[in-house]
């Protein structure tokens, strides 16, 4: 999202399951048409280069050093999973954080690679509060 939108966008909320998700975050304006179908198209290219997707438990305050994501507000314990997706050729034992893609709080869904996961479309984008949009997608 922050790819296509800006630094400034922040999660704010999320339900995953293997077969849809929703994302809450924080946005003043509604998303075109384009700028869904560039989130849809960066999401199945990750997809589709079947990156590696490694959980390390490890504590709040390195993950905050990190610049690990997480939900603004949220309170989290002393100890946290964070989970990174890519670079390709990462491991549990070297996961170079500093070249994933992604890097979030316990971010799920729960797989070993992206490739695991079916494409992304997302099926609805709309307002659930003052400044904060939410994006409900399924996987194919």
């Amino acid at each position: 999202m922050q790819i296509v939108l800006g630094a400034g966008v922040k999660q704010r909320g999320s339900h995953i399951t293997k077969d849809r998700l929703r994302i809450d975050f924080s946005c003043d304006q509604k998303m075109t048409d384009e700028q869904k179908k560039e989130v849809e198209r960066i999401v199945n290219e990750k997809i589709a280069e079947d990156l590696p997707v490694i959980r390390r438990e490890m504590a709040r305050d390195e993950a905050e050093r990190l610049h690990a994501e997480h939900e603004f507000g949220q309170k989290y314990p002393d100890q946290v999973s964070v989970y990174s997706i890519g670079p390709k050729g990462a491991s549990v034992h070297e996961p170079e954080f500093e070249k994933a893609f992604s890097l979030e709080f316990c971010g799920g869904p729960h797989v070993e690679h992206t490739g695991q996961i079916g494409k992304l479309k997302i099926v609805k984008e709309e307002s659930v509060a003052s400044g904060i949009r939410r994006i409900k997608a399924i996987t194919e």
